[in-house]
C-alpha cells in the first residue's frame, strides 16, 4: 500500500517534535545549566538557555517573540496542505515539514517550559512539574540549546584591521535539535528544491488570479 504524502509529512513532525522534546526534557531534568558533558574536543553537550531567537539573538519581546512563532507556525501548515492539495514533490513537503516541526519545538518551550519546570541554575537542576510551580508564566519559557560544535579556533593576526589579535572560533553557537531541524531543512530546499519553492508561489497567485 503507498502512502500519502500527507502521512509522511505527519510522521516526520511526530517523529522530530518527539525527539527534540525527548532531549530537551533530559537535559534539562538532568544537567545543571552551563554544565558540560564532553563527548570529544569538538562535540560538547553544553546545557544553556535562550531567551531570543536563533543562536541566542534577542532583539523583540518574549511575548511578542512567542505570538510571531504561533502565526508563522500556523501559516506554515497551512503552506505544507497547499503543497499536499498541489501534488508537489515528497521531498520538498518534507522539508517544509521539518522546518515546520522544528519552529513548533521551540514554540513548546516558549509556551509551556516556564510553566511546568522550575528554574535551572548553575547550582541547581531543574524539576518537572514542580509543586511551587514553574520558573515563568504562559508563552515566557526559555528555550533550551545544548548542542556545541567547537571544531577549531584561532587567533586573527594583529596586523589584520578590527579583527586582529581577537579570538576566533567555529562553531561557537549553542543550539538544539529544533534549529537543526530548522537548518537542515532550509539547506535542503535552497540546494535541491529552490526552483519548487519558487513555483509553489508561482501556482498560489496564478489561483489566485483566476479566482
Amino acid at each position: 500500500m503507498k502512502l500519502s504524502k500527507g502521512f509522511w509529512a505527519i510522521a516526520v513532525i511526530i517523529v522530530l517534535l518527539i525527539l527534540d522534546q525527548a532531549s530537551k526534557i533530559w537535559i534539562k531534568t538532568h544537567m545543571m545549566l552551563y554544565e558540560d558533558i564532553r563527548i570529544t574536543d569538538w562535540f560538547i553537550i553544553r546545557f544553556v538557555e535562550n531567551n531570543g531567537m536563533a543562536m541566542g539573538i534577542e532583539v523583540i519581546g518574549k511575548l511578542f517573540l512567542s505570538i510571531f512563532r504561533i502565526v508563522a507556525s500556523f501559516a506554515i501548515i497551512y503552506y505544507i496542505y497547499i503543497l499536499i492539495k498541489k501534488n508537489f514533490s515528497l521531498g520538498y513537503i518534507i522539508c517544509i515539514s521539518m522546518i515546520f516541526a522544528g519552529a513548533v519545538g521551540n514554540i513548546i518551550d516558549s509556551i509551556f517550559y516556564g510553566v511546568i519546570f522550575s528554574e535551572s541554575t548553575p547550582y541547581t537542576i531543574a524539576t518537572l512539574f514542580p509543586e511551587e510551580g514553574g520558573y515563568g508564566t504562559w508563552l515566557h519559557g526559555k528555550v533550551v540549546d545544548m548542542f556545541y560544535f567547537p571544531l577549531f579556533e584561532f587567533t586573527w593576526p594583529t596586523w589584520m584591521p578590527w579583527v586582529g589579535g581577537t579570538q576566533f572560533e567555529f562553531f561557537r553557537y549553542i543550539f538544539n535539535f529544533a534549529d537543526a531541524c530548522i537548518s537542515v531543512g532550509m539547506f535542503v530546499l535552497i540546494i535541491f528544491y529552490w526552483s519548487s519553492f519558487a513555483k509553489s508561489f508561482e501556482k498560489k497567485k496564478v489561483t489566485e488570479i483566476e479566482s
